[in-house]
Formats: C-alpha cells, structure tokens, sequence
C-alpha cells in the first residue's frame, strides 16, 4: 500500500482500520487536531514520517479486528457511540471519581499534583456529562431523522437549531476543550507514571485515567472524523421543511 505523507491524520484514521491503534501508541492526535497532514503531525509528535508510514503499512497488510465504519449508516454509529463509548465514559466517571477522592486523601500530602488531577477531572466530567446529553437528546435524534427521510424520500423539519452546522460546531468546539483537559492529566500524571510509593488504587487510578483518555480520543475521532461530516453532507441532500 503506497501511504501518502501528505494525506490528513484524519483521512488516515478513517481509511485504515487500526491506524487510530498506532496514532494513539505515538501520541498522534487524531481527533480534536486531526486536520494535520500526516507529515505535520509526525514533526509535532517528534517522530519520523516514514517510521509512521512503515507501521501503517504492516498494519493495513495485517488482518485487524479494528471495525470500519465508513459503510456503516449514520442510525448504526450513534447506536455504537452511545452504547459503547457514552456508557463506557458514564461508568468510568463515578468510578474515577472514587478513586481519585480515595488517592487524594491518602497520598496528597507527598503528591501534590494529585489536587490537580482532581481538579482537571472534575472540569472535564463537568463538561463531558450535559455534552453527552445535548448530543443524545438533541444532536443524535436529529440526524437519525435525517437519515430516515433521505432513505425514504420524505422531508425533515427545520431543527430549532436552523441547520445541523450549528449544534456540530458547537460539539467540536467542546471536544477540543475535553482533548486539552485530557492532554494536562497526561502532562501533570508525566505520562501516568506510578510512583514508587503508590498503593494498588493509586495504581489502578492512573490505569484508568489512561484508559478514560483512550476510549475518550476514540469517542471523538468517530464523530469529529466519521458521524459528522456524513450529518453534514446528509443535510445538503435532504429536503428540509421551513
């Protein structure tokens, strides 16, 4: 497979399964900064571009459980974004704010970094809970309609929000804010590295947190990358109702 270095992180990530495996394990964004050329991104990461091509080259000859969704309907992914991803960042929430509340309180004292941990956390989940539910009960629905009345030929409605740009750009804007806050955990926790006097929880918290940051860059890469653009061109075909 001859690999474009000039290609978007983006394209990249919703072209070959299993290349967000190999974003992530390098520290490419490719979610909230994903418009980068695949060349760009590399020089930011500090890492060869041909050694990131050679990677995503044996991965596309491998065969991957990685699941494409480029075939998949707009109704389907949001089904699996809910299911998966909001469930999965819904539990870890109340989860992750036991843990860090239990780690404060017995390794604050010699770790100060951890009152920031929490307070970066609580920021986050303060923004991720009301997003997941604009995109559940206001976002998500729409576009379902949408796709139900371009597969049956029928018009939609105008949403109050005039055009499905709107509620989009706003939900972009608020994953960013999330990959920063995601991005400081990173910083401040030096990788979530374990000291050497951390207890099992301590441990287990930062396990977590890195896994919340996994699930969280695959959460948005789905709908900044795939979902969205495919709402975006769906409204252009579709005959809205004024």
């Amino acid at each position: 497979m001859n690999l474009n270095s000039n290609k978007t992180v983006r394209d990249l990530a919703v072209e070959l399964p299993g290349a967000t495996t190999i974003f992530e394990k390098l520290g490419i964004d490719y979610c909230c900064d994903a418009n980068q050329q695949l060349n760009d991104a590399c020089d930011e990461a500090g890492i060869a571009t041909q050694e990131v091509i050679d990677l995503l080259e044996q991965q596309s000859q491998e065969t991957t459980e990685a699941r494409n969704f480029r075939n998949t309907t707009a109704t389907e992914l949001i089904k699996y974004i809910i299911d998966k991803h909001h469930s999965f960042t819904k539990t870890e929430i109340e989860r992750l704010r036991f843990l860090i509340d239990k780690v404060c309180d017995v390794h604050g004292q010699n770790h100060v970094e951890l009152s920031r941990v929490r307070s970066i956390f609580q920021t986050l989940t303060a923004e991720l809970e009301p997003h997941m539910m604009k995109e559940e009960c206001v976002l998500f629905p729409y576009i379902i309609r949408m796709e139900a009345a371009q597969n049956h030929n029928h018009p939609v409605s105008t949403p109050p929000f005039r055009t499905v740009a709107n509620p989009i750009k706003m939900m972009q804007y608020e994953h960013e804010g999330a990959g920063y806050l995601i991005k400081q955990l990173r910083q401040i926790t030096s990788n979530y590295s374990v000291p050497a006097d951390a207890c099992l929880s301590y441990q287990s918290l930062y396990e977590a947190l890195e896994a919340f940051e996994k699930d969280l860059h695959q959460h948005i890469h789905l709908e900044n990358n795939i979902l969205f653009p495919y709402a975006l061109e769906m409204e252009m075909k579709v005959v809205v109702l004024g």
